[in-house]
């Protein structure tokens, strides 16, 4: 049976998850749901305080496919959610960032939103990233942005979702209103991005785990 992971989105610039070219995947970050997550178990992205979204839905993607960082890389499918940082704000904020060479045990970090802002590898964030080897990718998804709509009255109450720290793990049993909800009643923003991210201008920004602050 699947599971449905919630958690807090705490910034939403369009990294973390990154819904662009095609697909929805979650790449960096939150390696405890990238680690336990399955094909056919649903994430889901809950507004924060910062975003001034509590109980809005930034996001959900059925997980349809979950590959290493090595496959992620390689694969042309995924080409373009490698991280032009001269580009577009969709090309700048590639979450396709990590390879790992077995013969000498290092990793490549591209020039991203997880690297320094000289393109240099951030150890913290590879650190932490790199926690999990999986990346999901979604091609049944949900991505609001910054037009994330509120979840219906009780509903997030009903099942004993409460936003904090973490992630919170439920059964599809558990969870099945609000997966029918968003079928049902969000079904015209299917395999959409329906609204740009609430933090999509800071798409040059930079972010470290180490001193949890963006730099531009």
């Amino acid at each position: 049976m699947p599971s449905v992971y919630i958690y807090v989105v705490d910034r939403d610039l369009g990294f973390a998850p990154n819904p662009f070219h095609g697909f929805c995947s979650l790449a960096t970050c939150k390696p405890r749901i990238r680690n336990s997550a399955q094909i056919g178990d649903w994430i889901v992205g809950v507004g924060g305080g910062r975003l001034r979204a509590p109980g809005r839905c930034v996001f959900a993607m059925k997980v349809s496919r979950k590959i290493t960082f090595n496959e992620y890389w390689e694969n042309d499918e995924f080409k373009d959610k490698r991280p032009v940082r001269n580009g577009s704000k969709k090309m700048m904020l590639g979450d396709n960032i990590y390879f790992h060479n077995a013969e000498t045990n290092t990793w490549t970090q591209a020039h991203s939103h997880h690297s320094h802002p000289d393109g240099t590898l951030n150890e913290f964030n590879k650190n932490r990233d790199t926690q999990s080897r999986n990346v999901l990718i979604s091609n049944h998804f949900y991505y609001f942005g910054s037009a994330a709509p509120e979840f219906p009255a009780n509903l997030l109450k009903n099942i004993g979702y409460e936003n904090g720290i973490g992630h919170r793990k439920f059964s599809f049993d558990e969870a099945e209103t609000l997966v029918e909800w968003l079928q049902n009643e969000q079904a015209e923003s299917f395999n959409l991005v329906v609204a740009d991210p609430f933090d999509f201008d800071k798409s040059q920004a930079h972010y470290s785990v180490g001193t949890n602050r963006i730099t531009i």
